[in-house]
């Protein structure tokens, strides 16, 4: 919840002072989102504004029955996939060999951090990824979906989904040594 309910109450009504004071309150955390699924900074604030003002305008239907924040968050997310859709930025590669989960959890085994890595680095790097790569990622490392969420979500076969996900592992693996910051071979 809000810690000040008023804000929320004057959302409600309508207040641009209240709308003022949550965008002020949030907009940080809700950034960082857009930056995960954006290519860069201009999309990243493009997707934030516009899902913003889905916020504004579906606030009413907040039933005040789990964190305020994570519906917000929702928002920001279906935003983002919308936005993409909407683009026709989705170019996934169907990739017709078996990918397990197994396989999966082994390539994060191989990383090893030498270097401490800031957010701002690792965001960038994200960044860097194509968008199929991005989004299904940040589903999954970040939003914890599974293969089968991400396939609904996103009109793929489960197993672009998880193709997907060993290849934008294998990518940030290789940005990450490249940047001298991890100590194994991509």
């Amino acid at each position: 919840m809000l810690e000040d309910d008023s804000i929320l109450e004057g959302c409600i009504a309508g207040s641009r002072s209240a709308q003022s004071a949550l965008y002020r309150k949030y907009s940080p955390v809700m950034m960082a989102v857009c930056l995960r699924y954006a290519q860069n900074r201009d999309e990243a604030e493009d997707i934030l504004q516009e899902a913003f003002l889905k916020i504004f305008q579906n606030i009413r239907s907040f039933r005040k029955e789990g964190s305020f924040e994570g519906w917000m968050k929702r928002i920001m997310i279906n935003h983002a996939l919308n936005y993409f859709r909407k683009n026709r930025r989705l170019p996934f590669i169907e990739d017709l060999e078996a990918i397990n989960e197994k396989e999966i959890m082994e390539s994060d085994d191989q990383i090893s951090v030498h270097a401490p890595v800031s957010a701002d680095t690792i965001i960038a790097l994200i960044q860097m990824l194509p968008p199929g790569y991005r989004l299904v990622f940040n589903m999954y490392v970040f939003e914890e979906y599974s293969h089968k969420e991400i396939s609904e979500a996103l009109l793929i076969s489960e197993n672009t989904s998880k193709t997907q996900l060993l290849k934008a592992r294998r990518m940030l693996r290789k940005k990450l040594y490249e940047k001298n910051l991890v100590k194994n071979t991509p």
